[in-house]
């Protein structure tokens, strides 16, 4: 006797399929099949790093031109240049993910090289177009959005492509994902309604040295392949447990560290709000991450990173309102 499917667990993969996520069932739709390529739950951090850079301008108003303007960045920074950084990193990882994730589209024949080249292709030029775009629109003098928005599919492409192929080393790779995540789209909605300063830009380059921490997370599930094909991860190069642990030190020392900037430049409400917000952080750690990473990584992201995410808010408001913008 067969047991029926569970509709459940076929809806839940389904819908990891549309997000790209592991565990993704399969699809014989184009669209959706490119979707999955783009990897729609990764555009989420950098559509608020966005929001985190309007908001360190100290300059974003709540009209119709602005929140429009607000669009398109995210657009460009989420569905356009991350869709392209992880297309294009789907296409040189097609040996590993026929390791590790052997359900993506490219190492299931689900869509042929030819049409994923065209994709990369066109994310990247209208990402870029979409950034010249805003460049007008805010009137600059030099083409800031452009030239970050070159400068951060630059970044992917090495990342991803050999000789470089950042990703083969734990620490170069992971910072390289850090910065691309929360510095790029901050200096983006920043520049895009203020001035992006040295100050801020130094900052947030320290505040992504948590977003390596984060990133190692995501190595968790490859191991495996990681390993069979050379790359250094974190997790290959000192075990999954050292690794757990270092992911965790980054993820809290270096918003401690922001927590003290804050105090030094006054904003004490804020410093004490982002303290509050890394302590359930910290808990989930050692519930989840340092418990065993490889089975909970998922849950550990989805409970821990909230709170980091909305930590970025908070020090992002307070930088809008303090001399570092000024």
């Amino acid at each position: 006797m067969t047991s029926s499917p569970n509709p459940e667990a076929s809806s839940g993969s389904a819908a990891r399929q549309l997000l790209g996520m592991k565990g993704a069932a399969g699809s014989d739709n184009i669209w959706r099949i490119r979707l999955q390529l783009m990897k729609p739950v990764t555009w989420i951090p950098l559509i608020w790093g966005v929001v985190c850079g309007a908001a360190a301008s100290g300059n974003f108003h709540w009209t119709l031109p602005e929140v429009g303007a607000s669009i398109a960045c995210m657009l460009m920074s989420g569905p356009l240049l991350a869709g392209y950084t992880q297309t294009i990193n789907d296409y040189y990882d097609r040996e590993i993910d026929a390791i590790n994730e052997p359900y993506r589209p490219i190492p299931s024949g689900a869509i042929p090289l030819g049409q994923v080249k065209a994709q990369i292709w066109i994310l990247l030029l209208a990402g870029l177009g979409v950034a010249y775009g805003l460049d007008v629109w805010a009137g600059h003098d030099t083409p800031v959005l452009l030239l970050l928005a070159l400068g951060g599919s630059l970044v992917s492409f090495i990342y991803s492509a050999p000789p470089l192929k950042l990703k083969q080393n734990g620490w170069l790779g992971n910072y390289a994902l850090g910065a691309s995540y929360i510095a790029l789209p901050w200096w983006a909605g920043q520049a895009l309604f203020g001035e992006l300063t040295w100050a801020t830009a130094i900052l947030t380059l320290a505040y992504s040295l948590a977003g390596l921490g984060i990133a190692v997370v995501n190595d968790f599930k490859s191991v495996e392949g990681d390993r069979a094909l050379g790359l250094q991860s974190l997790p290959v190069v000192f075990g999954v447990q050292r690794a757990s642990w270092i992911s965790a030190g980054m993820i809290d020392i270096f918003q401690l560290a922001m927590v003290a900037v804050l105090i030094a430049i006054g904003q004490h409400f804020a410093a004490v709000l982002l303290v509050l917000l890394i302590i359930p952080q910290i808990t989930f750690q050692d519930i989840w991450l340092l418990r065993d990473p490889v089975a909970f990584d998922v849950k550990y992201q989805a409970s821990a990173q909230p709170f980091l995410v909305l930590g970025m808010l908070v020090t992002a408001l307070a930088i809008g309102h303090s001399p570092l913008v000024t």
